[in-house]
């Protein structure tokens, strides 16, 4: 008796890639770096053993301390939405996984990520390594308090949802800079863009409804 595969099985990594990209470009995410930039990063490389097959969803995945690694859709979103330069500086908030971080890396000078927690830190780390990635700078710390130390940059990316306008990081950017962070207290939130001024104000803007862990204080003490 012959078992009828679905068509995840019969599918190839290379085919199911090909199919993601293609949705992207269907949700409007069109700019071709950041497509590329999708295109040639390994996100088997950072989802965890028990979600393989779904690697290349277009859907968010659980990964250890309660995190997820990003739907697809909404890193590319994020990523257009920043309108990255080749010598753009980049702090990103939340490493994660490493796969928004490593997105972010081939589409700019040097990428500064801060995570809270260690175990995720530390995965990360090693795939970065494994990736032979040389501009991705990493910090254990609260990433709600940014980076003063390495500011300010000339982009700032957000990967949990901020309970109210993150002013310790808007103080990061650069004038002309621009920061792209959900922002809400509850299960839903919208994506927001602020674009500087150059005279210390902000342009902002709303581009979709997200849903995101939320942005945490200090560090956790045992992951």
């Amino acid at each position: 008796m012959s078992v009828e595969m679905t068509k995840t099985e019969k599918d190839s990594p290379e085919t199911r890639l090909a199919r993601l990209i293609l949705n992207l470009r269907s949700q409007g995410v069109s700019d071709p770096a950041v497509l590329n930039a999708i295109e040639t990063t390994p996100r088997d490389l950072f989802t965890p053993d028990l979600f393989q097959e779904r690697a290349w969803e277009d859907s968010a995945l659980p990964i250890a301390c309660g995190q997820t690694i990003s739907q697809p859709f909404i890193v590319g979103l994020m990523t257009q939405a920043l309108s990255l330069e080749p010598r753009a500086r980049v702090l990103e908030i939340g490493t994660g996984s490493g796969y928004q971080t490593t997105v972010l890396s081939k589409l700019s000078r040097l990428v500064y990520t801060v995570e809270r927690y260690r175990t995720l830190m530390g995965e990360a780390q090693a795939r970065f390594k494994a990736l032979g990635l040389t501009n991705v700078i990493t910090k254990f710390g609260d990433g709600g308090l940014g980076w003063p130390e390495q500011a300010p940059f000339d982009r700032i990316l957000v990967t949990a949802a901020a309970p109210e306008e993150p002013k310790a990081l808007l103080s990061q950017l650069k004038p002309g800079g621009v920061l792209v962070a959900p922002i809400g207290k509850g299960p839903v939130q919208s994506l927001k863009r602020y674009t500087g001024d150059g005279k210390g104000g902000f342009t902002v803007e709303a581009l979709t409804d997200v849903r995101f862990v939320p942005l945490l204080d200090g560090v956790a003490r045992e992951l």
